[in-house]
């Protein structure tokens, strides 16, 4: 097996793909910081003599001239996102804003060193830098349009001025299977749900123990949904419905998940007890955990219920408030709601309780939730609004954005299809993805692009555990080079 000491990244095929991907490992990009990262890419295509700008919000886009005899191609757009999900194990030091990526090759794999790789768009990116800076590649007008904030807000593409750019057809960059291409995708909303609470005394006679729900593999919100892995939100409001009714525990801060589109893999709750109920609180916290371990023994093995000493909290959340709190979560929907009745084994519907943070007399709650079917994901939102308001919580959604709608007829689909199969002797997969892609937003500003996506695997992408399969980089790069080559023409 080769490992990170013996040879890097940088050394791997294709070259000009991975040598690009190494440089923005060593550029920290989570979403909302990537500025430094989005002024590199400014000065890259300058560097290149191109045409490069960064518009208001801050994407760049980078237009390169069709090479010769290709002028009359139709102009294609190679579209990637530049920010990165900044997750890491509970034990990695790693600051996502000052701190490089630590890649390093394991086997058939690149991963990262206990935190996300950014493989997840950094692949992307780095695929339509090396199409800018070769001078071997056929191709037609181009433009890069490399977008900001995706995975927190998709504000990049959402505030994308409709006169930005001139071509016709949008490659999304975005994908994360080898050999499929996607003609569709779920539209998304976020739902945030506030508690107001009063603060109360620590009761006399209580001791302060903290519950850590640690372990959990997490995930992408849209991707690994359909994995049924366990949510530590919901893990530990589950533990603290049981605790409040059997040893009266009162809750005195929550802190758990820390990303909308991540399924939550910790949580941590500080609770008070009374002292004598200390023992009872090991043995409900002992048979919980074996009870989720063989709930979740195929999925989530790892999961771990720790109890440590905790600082005596200088208040604690009013009992009514706790009461309220826990039945939201406990009754909240989340994971897969509904299957696709159109394309089989595609989720339709998922909601992603994401995030529970208690701070300065607020509770927040933070879901995203996801339908390719936008009564269905309104439904779902009203569904969620009725429990969060029964609770006496203020309930706003907002970023809300529709699905991508498949085009079976598309011609760009049609020379993708016809350009993978004389690579590769086989016809790719068409499908559509249970996740937000920014083909959704695109196609409301610019209403007759021609849209595809495609992309090398990548493997749990938003978690720690995300990898990105060598051999399929060099397809997809293969691929993407034929597929200018054989643009449609105008």
């Amino acid at each position: 097996m080769v490992t990170k000491k013996q040879v890097s990244i940088e050394t791997l095929k294709p070259n000009e793909v991975w040598k690009n991907f190494y440089a923005l490992t060593q550029i920290p990009r989570p979403s909302k910081k990537e500025k430094k990262a989005a002024e590199y890419l400014l000065q890259f295509g300058k560097k290149l003599g191109l045409k490069s700008v960064m518009d208001e919000i801050g994407n760049v886009i980078i237009s390169k001239p069709a090479t010769a005899g290709m002028e009359k191609c139709k102009g294609i757009i190679l579209q990637a996102h530049i920010d990165m999900v900044p997750q890491k194990n509970n034990d990695k030091k790693h600051d996502f804003e000052k701190d490089p990526i630590e890649a390093y090759i394991d086997g058939e794999w690149v991963t990262a060193n206990g935190t996300t790789l950014g493989a997840d768009n950094g692949i992307g990116v780095a695929a339509a830098m090396a199409v800018l800076e070769s001078k071997t590649i056929a191709h037609g007008p181009l433009e890069a349009l490399i977008t900001i904030d995706e995975e927190t807000g998709m504000t990049g593409a959402n505030n994308l001025s409709p006169k930005a750019l001139k071509g016709g057809i949008l490659i999304n960059l975005d994908s994360e299977d080898e050999g499929e291409l996607y003609v569709g995708c779920a539209g998304g909303l976020d739902g945030t749900f506030t508690f107001k609470y009063k603060k109360e005394e620590v009761p006399k006679g209580s001791i302060p123990v903290q519950l850590n729900v640690t372990g959990l593999k997490g995930g992408h919100s849209g991707i690994d949904i359909i994995l049924g892995r366990a949510n530590a939100n919901k893990v530990i409001f589950r533990l603290l419905k049981i605790l409040t009714n059997k040893i009266d525990a009162r809750l005195a801060s929550i802190d758990g998940g820390n990303m909308r589109n991540a399924i939550p893999r910790e949580a941590i709750a500080v609770i008070t007890i009374d002292k004598s109920k200390e023992n009872e609180l090991k043995k409900i916290v002992d048979e919980f955990q074996k009870t989720l371990k063989a709930e979740y023994s195929a999925v989530d093995n790892d999961l771990k219920i720790l109890i440590e000493k905790a600082t005596k909290p200088k208040e604690i959340i009013d009992k009514k408030t706790q009461i309220a709190l826990i039945d939201a979560i406990y009754g909240c929907p989340n994971g897969v709601i509904r299957m696709s009745d159109a394309m089989q084994g595609l989720v339709e519907t998922s909601n992603n309780l994401a995030i529970v943070k208690s701070d300065a007399g607020k509770i927040q709650v933070k879901c995203l939730l996801r339908s390719s079917v936008d009564t269905a994901k309104i439904d779902l939102a009203e569904s969620m609004e009725s429990v969060f308001r029964m609770a006496k919580a203020k309930v706003e959604f907002t970023g809300g954005y529709s699905g991508w709608k498949p085009n079976v007829k598309s011609p760009i689909l049609v020379v993708m299809q016809e350009t993978y199969k004389k690579l590769y002797k086989k016809t790719p997969e068409v499908k559509a993805i249970h996740a937000g892609l920014e083909c959704g937003i695109f196609g409301g500003i610019y209403p007759k692009w021609d849209m595809i996506s495609f992309g090398p695997t990548i493997r749990h992408p938003h978690s720690p555990d995300e990898k990105v399969n060598i051999e399929s980089v060099d397809k997809f790069w293969k691929f993407l080079v034929a597929t200018l080559k054989n643009a449609p023409q105008k």
